[in-house]
């Protein structure tokens, strides 16, 4: 089995400790933390996967910190994307890159560099399964079972059941809905048949490539005319100028949405996509007010709140359920159920031309 580690995002919700420069996969996000989350992700995959069959896809504005994170990653292993198109450009060109080293009947597991899953071991174990079904030529969502009716989230209906991969239940996938309103995710908490989309995905690369001449096949044909420039003087080239025609996708809306055989498989790990501001309230261990504090802070009658800062004292007084977070760059403050919308605040700033704050 091959890993392929999207690192491109922009983590635009962690603002404003995650920034254009130095997005929330090459940051490790709190004390004590010690790797940064391309790092965490990277060496989650070992023992099962070796360094030779790991793939990192990279936005070119971050290829040399990720270099610099991964030492031992093979250079020929790094696949740089001139910009984001989205999920299903980079999981392609990852894809075309394996079948172009004669990988097409292997299996690859595709997981996002930003992700916190707290059992690891177990989570391998998920991955053995997905590679069992991958190669009864299933594509593999991995789902994960809700515990709030959470909107920020993608959600998978799951359908009749498939059987066991390596001691894990698996099921048809029946419909894959985007961040349904409240009302409807209550609803999918109390039938049990909903799952959080958790953006992990494996299937065969030949399957892969498959679906996507047939269901996304401008794609299809950017990707092979990079595969035919591979490992010449033209690379470079030929992707940036097919890069940049592409549309912006998700793989969820360009392939999973419409392929036949594609599969959820539940899964608890203890996972979260550190999606927010407020995920860490969920991570990390609070004090006895429901408090998760990094940095120094002085509270009387706070509770349930994120205080996040660093030498300079942070002082609150009768509050809570807020999110505090303080950097040398801005101050964030804003209540714990909107911690989503700060990616609405980095858009703004971005309107407004304010590129000394992102």
């Amino acid at each position: 089995m091959y890993g392929v580690i999207l690192a491109g995002g922009s983590g635009t919700r962690l603002w404003p400790l995650s920034r254009k420069k130095t997005p929330k996969q090459l940051l490790a996000l709190w004390p004590g933390m010690g790797r940064t989350m391309l790092q965490e992700t990277y060496s989650r995959l070992h023992p099962l996967i070796p360094p030779e069959r790991i793939l990192v896809v990279v936005a070119e504005i971050h290829e040399k910190q990720v270099i610099k994170q991964l030492p031992d990653l093979p250079r020929e292993n790094l696949i740089v994307e001139p910009v984001g198109k989205g999920s299903a450009s980079a999981m392609g060109l990852a894809a075309v890159n394996l079948q172009n080293r004669g990988a097409g009947d292997e299996v690859m597991a595709v997981l996002p560099a930003d992700h916190f899953i707290r059992d690891e071991e177990k989570f391998r174990d998920y991955l053995l399964a997905a590679e069992e079904m991958a190669k009864k030529d299933y594509l593999v969502t991995f789902g994960i079972p809700p515990t709030r009716p959470e909107r920020g989230y993608g959600y998978i209906h799951r359908g009749e059941s498939i059987g066991e991969f390596a001691g894990h239940h698996a099921f048809h996938s029946q419909q894959f809905l985007e961040k349904p309103n409240e009302e409807a995710v209550r609803r999918f908490l109390d039938r049990g048949e909903y799952y959080w989309n958790s953006g992990i995905f494996a299937w065969r690369v030949s399957r892969i490539v498959q679906d996507i001449e047939q269901l996304m096949p401008d794609l299809y044909g950017s990707l092979q005319k990079i595969t035919a420039a591979l490992n010449t003087l033209q690379e470079k080239q030929v992707i940036l100028e097919n890069w940049l025609k592409l549309e912006c996708q998700t793989i969820d809306y360009g392939i999973m949405e419409k392929a036949d055989k594609v599969a959820v498989l539940p899964m608890e790990v203890g996972w979260s996509d550190v999606g927010s501001w407020a995920s860490l309230l969920e991570i990390l261990p609070a004090d006895e007010q429901g408090n998760v504090v990094l940095g120094r802070h002085i509270g009387v009658s706070t509770h349930r709140s994120l205080i996040y800062g660093g030498e300079r004292p942070i002082a609150t007084i009768g509050v809570e359920d807020l999110i505090v977070v303080d950097t040398p760059y801005a101050l964030l403050i804003c209540p714990r159920d909107k911690a989503q919308e700060v990616k609405a605040l980095v858009e703004k700033l971005a309107r407004e031309g304010k590129e000394e704050l992102l």
